[in-house]
């Protein structure tokens, strides 16, 4: 494909505003976004999308998890096509551009695209995986999951929210169940823009981050039970206390990921104890440890390693324990053609880049299993994700989507 002109840009502007008016769909309390998936306000932001993509002339396609196919036909429809996207469900105290940033960047591929009736051989499709998060049902990348054959579909159908309602049923009841099989679509490569989530772009006031690898994960969930008592009656040493269970364990798994620096990252986030009353002691803790590294053998042996001081700790308080793994995928290599495409782009349009290697999951991690794939990250202000304090600035944005825009161009070659 030859060279495209130095005029081959997005449009900042419009893109902008485009994810700024998908934020006053299930706003947060504090300026960012609580759009968690399969809710009415995800049903909403997906008709907004939907209608974007229709005005912009692409096809909509719906799989039977709720993934979004928006195709723009190429000159050879019967090529495999080049997919771009991300994801548009929020955590419950989400920002703006989480996941958003690289759907609708995709879109405003398509639309520049179009302003400038450019052809390419390949279809490109923008794509929205439902659940990328995994805030309201585990596990994260829940749809390209099922999509890479790695999760069972029927299995997370089933899997409940905290209020008992389970993922499939609540598809349903929003109208965002499709007919297509999940999987059957052939993906020639897929491209996924994305913010940092991390400070080390900002840091560095690097424009563009090139991901070479993806963190491996771990989500265990631990349930700790003992025995409900009196807080002020209860002797000491007759305790069975499952909150202190858990703040040995959150404390031990600091520890094991400080072990294994710079190389690992370790915590816990979700916490519940039951019954949660001011006077009695917990009867039962149940939390989730997150733990990832971008080297197999490291996540294995903190896993290990965690498992075994569980066991003690439960021993040591005469408590019960129980560990799950309600999430894993090992770390990833992305495809270096791709990974050199997007070099290039950010190269040519003299955008400061690095290497850069993902903290956290994505949906380009499983869709990587099934085609090639990579990613490209853009800054994001003191790190902060998953916080609606989340911000980027319109430049970082743009940057961004225009090396995207060349990415996807050179793997869908323009037509004449």
């Amino acid at each position: 494909m030859a060279a495209p002109g130095e005029n081959l840009r997005i449009d900042p502007e419009r893109l902008w505003s485009s994810i700024h008016e998908l934020a006053e769909i299930g706003p947060g309390v504090a300026g960012g976004s609580n759009r968690q998936t399969v809710t009415d306000d995800d049903a909403k932001g997906r008709a907004l999308f939907k209608r974007w993509c229709e005005t912009a002339g692409l096809a909509m396609g719906l799989d039977q998890m709720g993934t979004m196919f928006a195709r723009r036909e190429g000159s050879e429809p019967g090529l495999d096509p080049v997919y771009v996207g991300s994801h548009l469900d929020t955590q419950p105290t989400g920002g703006r551009y989480d996941g958003v940033l690289g759907v609708l960047g995709g879109l405003e591929v398509i639309r520049t695209l179009n302003d400038l009736d450019i052809r390419t051989r390949r279809p490109i499709v923008v794509v929205n995986w439902t659940n990328e998060e995994g805030a309201r049902f585990a596990p994260a990348m829940m749809a390209s999951g099922v999509f890479a054959g790695v999760l069972d579909q029927a299995d997370v159908y089933t899997h409940k929210d905290k209020d008992g309602k389970s993922f499939g049923e609540e598809l349903e009841r929003i109208g965002w169940r499709g007919d297509e099989v999940v999987g059957a679509r052939k993906i020639h490569a897929y491209y996924e823009l994305h913010i940092e989530q991390g400070p080390i772009l900002e840091d560095e006031n690097v424009d563009i981050g090139v991901v070479t690898h993806g963190q491996g994960l771990k989500w265990l969930q631990v349930t700790l039970t003992g025995k409900e008592a009196h807080t002020g009656s209860t002797p000491m040493p007759k305790r069975r206390n499952a909150s202190l269970g858990m703040a040995r364990v959150i404390e031990l798994v600091h520890e094991v990921a400080m072990d294994y620096q710079p190389d690992a990252v370790g915590a816990v986030g979700h916490i519940e104890v039951y019954p949660n009353s001011r006077n009695i002691i917990a009867g039962k803790a149940v939390f989730t440890i997150d733990i990832r590294s971008p080297n197999k053998q490291v996540l294995d042996e903190m896993d290990e390693r965690i498992r075994y001081g569980i066991q003690n700790t439960a021993e040591a308080l005469d408590i019960g324990f129980e560990v799950e793994q309600v999430g894993h995928f090992d770390p990833v290599t992305f495809d270096k053609t791709l990974v050199g495409n997007i070099r290039e782009a950010a190269k040519e349009l003299g955008y400061s880049h690095r290497d850069i290697v993902s903290g956290a999951g994505h949906d380009a991690c499983w869709i990587n299993r099934v085609a090639p794939s990579a990613m490209i990250m853009c800054p994001c202000v003191d790190g902060l994700s998953h916080n609606e304090a989340e911000e980027i600035s319109k430049e970082w944005a743009a940057a961004g989507t225009d090396v995207l825009l060349r990415a996807v161009l050179e793997t869908a070659e323009i037509v004449g």
